[in-house]
C-alpha cells in the first residue's frame, strides 16, 4: 500500500527484551494481558478487522482494541511510541518503514514462535512479503495481505462523450487516446479523460516501467534500469498520459479519488485497498473495473508474458518488542495470518490474502461490482514486488522532488522526461551506494 512519508527520526534502539520461546497459540493458553492495543491506518478495514480480532478473543479472554489513525499521524505516534517506549502492542508494518525499525531491535522477533506454531509455514505466503519482513535471517512480522492494481472508469462520462469502455485488452496508448478524446470534448464541462497522481507510484506510473521491461529496482535491491531506453520508452508513455489527463496543480489540491468520485474524471489507476471508497460511492453503480492495460512491447496485438505487470505489496501484523504480554501479541497476529482468518478477511472484503491461493472469495465480496480484475491481475498477468531497498524513502523523494518534478509540472516537454530518467538512475544509484 503506497506511502508518502518518510521515517523522520533517528529511532531508539536497546529496547529489545526476552522472547518467550515455544510460545503456543491454542485457545486455551493463559495471557498476563486483559487487553491488546491494535494500530491500523485504514478506517475501511477496521470492521472486518475487529470482527476477526473478536473471534480471537473469544477464546484468548483478550480484549483487542483496534484504534485507526491516519497515515501522516500513524507514523508519527509510532516513532514517538518507539523513543517513548509506548509502542502499541500489535500494528502494521510497510516497505517503506519496515527496515528502519528491524534494525533497531524495535520489533518483536518472531522465529521461535514461528518454529513452534502449527498455523504457520511462511513457504504459504507471498515470498516478496516475507522476505521484506525479514532482517538478518530473523521474521519481525507475518503478511498480512497482498494488493493489486486495476484501471477503475466511470460508465456515464464514457457514454456522455461517445467513447468505448476500457476492456482488458487495452495498452496504455488506448489509455491515452480514450483520455485525450474526453479531456477534448469535455473541456466545457470541466472534465478530464484521466488523472494520475504521480506521487501515488505503486498503483501508477511504476506499473509502466514493468510493462516496457524495465525495472524501478532491480531483483537483487542494487540497482535500476529506469535510465535505460526500455525505461525511458514506459515513462514517454506517461508523459503522453500525463499530457491529456488533469494536471498535476488539480491533482495535488484534490486527489484522484475525489476528482473521480466527484464525477470530473474518466478513468484512474487504484489498488485493491481501495475498492470501498468507490464501492460506497454515491454513483457507484457508473464505475467499472478492468485489468491493468498492457505494453504492446513487440507490436504483435496481444498481450504477451511481461507485457501487463500490476504491483504488488503487502502489510505485515508485528508486535512491539516491549509489549507487556509478547505471547498474547503473537497468539493475535497468528490468528489473523491463519488460513482460515486469510480467508475470512478475503470474504469480508477487507484485503486480499498474504497466504497465497485464498484469495478468491474477494472478488465475490462486492455485491452489484466485479472486483474480479485484481486477481485476475495475477492470474493473467504478472505481478512485481514494490520496489524497495533499505531506504526506500530517500531516492523515493528524491525522485518526486528532483528527477521528475520538471516533467511533472510540463509533460508536453518529452526532453523533460528523457532527462528526468536520466537523473532518476543517478539518484537511485548513488542511493544505494550509500546504503
Amino acid at each position: 500500500m503506497r506511502a508518502k512519508k518518510v521515517l523522520s527520526i533517528v529511532l531508539a534502539a536497546g529496547m529489545t527484551m526476552g522472547l518467550t520461546a515455544g510460545m503456543a497459540t491454542t485457545a486455551h493458553a493463559e495471557f498476563s494481558t486483559k487487553e491488546l492495543q491494535v494500530n491500523i491506518w485504514d478506517n475501511n478495514q477496521l470492521a472486518g478487522l475487529q470482527q476477526i480480532a473478536d473471534e480471537w478473543s473469544e477464546t484468548s479472554g483478550v480484549k483487542v482494541t483496534i484504534n485507526v489513525v491516519d497515515w501522516d499521524n500513524y507514523w508519527t505516534l509510532l516513532e514517538a511510541g518507539a523513543s517513548g517506549g509506548q509502542m502499541p502492542d500489535v500494528f502494521w508494518m510497510h516497505s517503506n518503514t519496515a527496515q528502519m525499525y528491524m534494525e533497531n531491535d524495535l520489533l518483536l522477533n518472531l522465529d521461535d514462535y514461528i518454529a513452534n506454531d502449527d498455523a504457520i509455514d511462511l513457504a504459504n505466503y507471498y515470498e516478496g512479503i516475507v522476505d521484506l519482513y525479514n532482517s538478518d535471517g530473523v521474521q519481525y512480522a507475518l503478511p498480512k495481505d497482498h494488493d493489486t492494481i486495476a484501471l477503475l472508469y466511470n460508465k456515464a462520462i464514457f457514454d456522455k462523450y461517445g467513447v468505448d469502455y476500457p476492456t482488458d485488452d487495452w495498452t496504455w496508448e488506448d489509455v491515452r487516446d480514450a483520455a485525450a478524446k474526453i479531456t477534448e470534448a469535455g473541456a466545457a464541462d470541466g472534465i478530464y479523460g484521466s488523472a494520475l497522481n504521480v506521487s501515488n507510484n505503486q498503483d501508477g506510473w511504476y506499473n509502466v516501467v514493468y510493462d516496457y521491461g524495465a525495472q524501478v529496482i532491480t531483483d537483487d535491491h542494487k540497482g535500476t534500469t529506469i535510465g535505460s531506453e526500455e525505461g525511458k520508452a514506459a515513462m514517454e508513455m506517461v508523459r503522453q498520459i500525463l499530457e491529456v489527463s488533469a494536471p498535476q496543480t488539480t491533482v495535488a489540491e484534490t486527489g484522484t479519488d475525489s476528482l473521480f468520485n466527484s464525477g470530473l474524471v474518466g478513468m484512474i489507476t487504484q489498488g485493491s485497498w481501495m475498492i470501498n471508497t468507490f464501492y460506497k460511492a454515491e454513483n457507484s453503480a457508473d464505475y467499472a473495473w478492468v485489468m491493468l492495460p498492457y505494453a504492446d512491447v513487440n507490436g504483435n496485438g496481444a498481450c504477451d508474458e511481461g507485457e501487463r505487470y500490476s504491483a504488488y505489496n503487502g502489510l505485515g501484523w508485528a508486535a512491539a518488542a516491549n509489549t507487556a504480554d509478547p505471547d498474547a501479541a503473537y497468539s493475535l497476529i497468528s490468528y489473523f495470518c491463519s488460513e482460515a482468518a486469510q480467508i475470512e478477511q478475503a470474504e469480508l472484503g477487507v484485503t486480499m490474502a498474504g497466504m497465497k491461493g485464498v484469495s478468491e472469495a474477494f472478488a465475490n465480496a462486492f455485491e452489484g461490482m466485479d472486483v474480479s480484475a485484481f486477481t485476475r491481475a495475477e492470474e493473467e498477468g504478472d505481478l512485481f514486488f514494490r520496489p524497495y531497498t533499505r531506504n526506500t524513502t530517500v531516492w523515493e523523494d528524491a525522485l518526486q522532488q528532483e528527477a521528475f518534478l520538471a516533467a511533472w509540472q510540463d509533460p508536453t516537454n518529452p526532453d523533460l522526461m528523457a532527462q528526468g530518467c536520466d537523473t532518476a538512475q543517478q539518484i537511485i544509484d548513488n542511493a544505494i551506494a550509500a546504503e
